[in-house]
């Protein structure tokens, strides 16, 4: 395996309540879910092999027991193919849980302020308004289905901004125009009633607290929530200050290399700005869980800790996850380059926070999750099953491009309507390799698709792509044709074809 050619990355800072927590750090680090490929017996990797093998540079991870930070750890570099190691004041973009820490302010100038969780949203926006619709008529948008992800509104996630590109303005975002490079955040289905993560109901929560409190974002989340939790390796502050800038760790894609220009900036404050640490992401776990056992009230009383930590919607209180079933509360966190995830236990004041500047980063923070978990025996945390774009992914890492075509073929045989194979599986992978500059496995991958979804025009697209990378003019102008036909709205079709000097719409 490839992956046994790399050099481990020793791990580069420690940090411990006391001596003892050093054996249990280790069981920890040995307990991962071994690496399973189809077909073969369970193989035992470290964590160093495991960040080899999904090209995570860096990895920081912070636990919390009984209370208290009982111990911290940093692995790895801090950019690819660089030699400064991450350290615990390494700073990684948290993403999405940037959202429950914006809750956690939001809620305290609620109590302060008296604002009302139910009222229109409306009434406390200035500059900008939630437009009106049909949707909105019976059923407002109001600051509690904002932030537990029901109210209704659209925009997922956001894709950030490069290095050296225009950033919008809030508004900008809120209303997407130029250069916002995201859709309008609007309301498209009756307030209340689905629930349906939201990037862009946060965004309005952000601007909510500009309106009111008349002072920048990351000055109010400072004011409100950094400062008074003695916060130091913390930020709201986007594009990332140059003073800063030594202590980021470089995004990195899943092939390996480096988001260019490091990283992204998300003006997007409130639902991916904020740039920390594990260590300072455990001290806000652990603030919610001692208000909401009545032992302090730093930023909101313990009613309303008891209320984020209380299910408003499908699967969240408000700002923090709480699925059903489930004992713990935290969020999950995927911007460009990054990926990180915060888990805690209210009743027991116990959790952990793991970054990584990887974005395979999930793959290995489920199994630090279930390491930790059985070591610490905290519930609900299971290794989770492999899913085909999974397996596929490690087939390729582990075995190559053919075995993962081989595995995929035997499965489609098996169960040809399977609904949780597709031909997205195959074409991330493919282009995951293009990106790799392994032009011909990724060539590979793309065939095998066409092969094996010969009707879907996108898989016809992909592979005219590879094609062209290859310098197989004929027979990218063949599939980007075939695309085409199978899909006339398909304008990168019409682009690539121009492009490649056909023009585009003679499909015969």
């Amino acid at each position: 395996m490839l992956l046994t050619a790399a050099a481990p990355v020793e791990p580069t800072t420690q940090w411990l309540a006391r001596p003892s927590e050093a054996a249990r750090i280790t069981r920890v680090e040995s307990g991962l879910p071994p690496l399973q490929i189809p077909g073969e017996a369970p193989r035992t990797l470290s964590l160093q092999e495991w960040m080899a093998l999904y090209k995570i540079p860096g990895v920081s991870i912070a636990v919390f027991d009984k209370g208290a930070l009982v111990w911290a750890k940093a692995y790895g570099v801090r950019e690819a193919g660089g030699s400064a190691p991450v350290t615990l004041e390494t700073l990684f973009q948290a993403a999405s849980i940037s959202k429950p820490v914006t809750a956690l302010a939001a809620m305290h100038h609620a109590e302060k302020r008296k604002w009302s969780l139910d009222a229109d949203i409306n009434d406390n926006l200035v500059s900008w308004k939630v437009p009106q619709n049909a949707f909105t008529q019976e059923q407002k948008v109001t600051l509690r289905r904002l932030l537990s992800h029901s109210a209704g509104t659209t925009v997922h996630g956001f894709a950030g901004y490069a290095a050296g590109a225009p950033v919008p303005t809030t508004r900008q975002v809120l209303d997407g125009e130029a250069p916002a490079n995201s859709s309008p955040v609007r309301v498209d289905t009756v307030p209340g009633t689905l629930t349906r993560y939201s990037g862009g109901g946060t965004t309005i929560v952000q601007q909510m607290l500009v309106d009111q409190l008349q002072k920048p974002f990351p000055r109010i989340m400072r004011d409100t929530v950094l400062a008074p939790l003695g916060l130091k390796n913390s930020t709201y502050e986007q594009p990332l200050p140059k003073a800063l800038e030594s202590l980021a760790a470089v995004g990195t894609l899943s092939d390996g290399t480096s988001v260019e220009g490091r990283w992204h900036t998300y003006p997007e404050l409130g639902a991916a700005g904020l740039w920390t640490t594990p260590s300072d992401l455990a001290r806000i776990a652990l603030e919610v869980s001692k208000a909401s056992n009545g032992k302090s009230r730093r930023i909101v009383s313990p009613a309303m800790a008891k209320q984020m930590l209380t299910r408003q919607s499908e699967a969240f209180g408000i700002g923090f996850m709480r699925r059903e079933g489930k004992a713990w509360f935290g969020h999950g966190g995927s911007n460009a380059g990054y990926r990180a995830t915060l888990i805690a236990f209210a009743e027991s004041g116990s959790g952990i926070a793991v970054m990584t500047n990887g974005e395979e980063g999930s793959r290995l923070i489920d199994r630090i999750l279930v390491s930790a978990g059985a070591e610490y025996g905290w519930k609900d945390i299971e290794a989770q099953d492999e899913s085909p774009g999974g397996t596929v992914d490690l087939l390729v890492r582990a075995k190559g491009a053919e075995a993962a075509i081989a595995w995929y073929k035997a499965q489609k045989a098996a169960t040809p309507e399977a609904a949780n194979l597709s031909p997205a599986i195959l074409n991330d992978v493919a282009y995951s390799l293009l990106r790799s500059k392994k032009l011909d496995d990724a060539l590979k991958v793309f065939e095998a698709n066409v092969a094996f979804y010969p009707d879907d025009s996108n898989a016809h697209d992909s592979l005219g792509e590879g094609y062209a990378e290859a310098g197989r003019k004929k027979e990218a102008i063949h599939h980007y044709k075939k695309s085409l036909e199978l899909n006339p709205k398909n304008d990168n079709a019409v682009k690539q074809l121009k492009v490649l000097g056909d023009g585009g719409r003679d499909l015969h």
